[in-house]
Formats: structure tokens, sequence, C-alpha cells
């Protein structure tokens, strides 16, 4: 993976994890009027992998790509022509 790769992955994962602790943590108190380090603790438990999800989602994670897949695109890439079906 290009450095510049694993920045942009570790910007969105950080910012991920900060937004949705602090939407999390607003819902909470909103609802329970509660605050402290053990809600915290739980907030960012659950912000955590919902992070690494949705960053996975934005960088276009593509489990099940096969290599044949894969030489498609480039070939695409390479000539302009869209691949057939």
């Amino acid at each position: 993976m290009h450095r510049m790769h694993v920045g942009r992955i570790l910007e969105f994962l950080i910012i991920g994890v900060i937004l949705g602790t602090i939407e999390d943590l607003t819902a909470v108190y909103l609802v329970t009027g509660k605050f402290g380090l053990q809600i915290l603790w739980l907030v960012l438990l659950a912000a955590v992998p919902f992070a690494i999800i949705s960053e996975l989602i934005v960088d276009h994670f593509k489990p099940f790509h096969t290599k044949h897949h894969r030489a498609k695109e480039r070939e695409h890439e390479r000539t302009g022509i869209p691949p057939k079906k």
C-alpha cells in the first residue's frame, strides 16, 4: 500500500472515530442526562468498529474481487473501452 493511501485511510478512520464518539455521546446524554468515563468507554467501543466498517466502504473494499475482474479493470483503464459483461 502506498504511504499516501495509508495516510488517507488513517485520516478517515480517526475522523470517523471522533465524529462517531461525539454523535453517540450526544445521543446518550440527551436520552439519559448522564456522562462519565464508563459511558465514554462504551461509546468508544461502539464507535471504533463502525468507523472501520465505514472506512472500508468509503475506500471501496472489494473482498471478492478476483484476478479476472482486476485484469478487466486494468484493461479498461489502459484502453478506455468498457469491459463486456
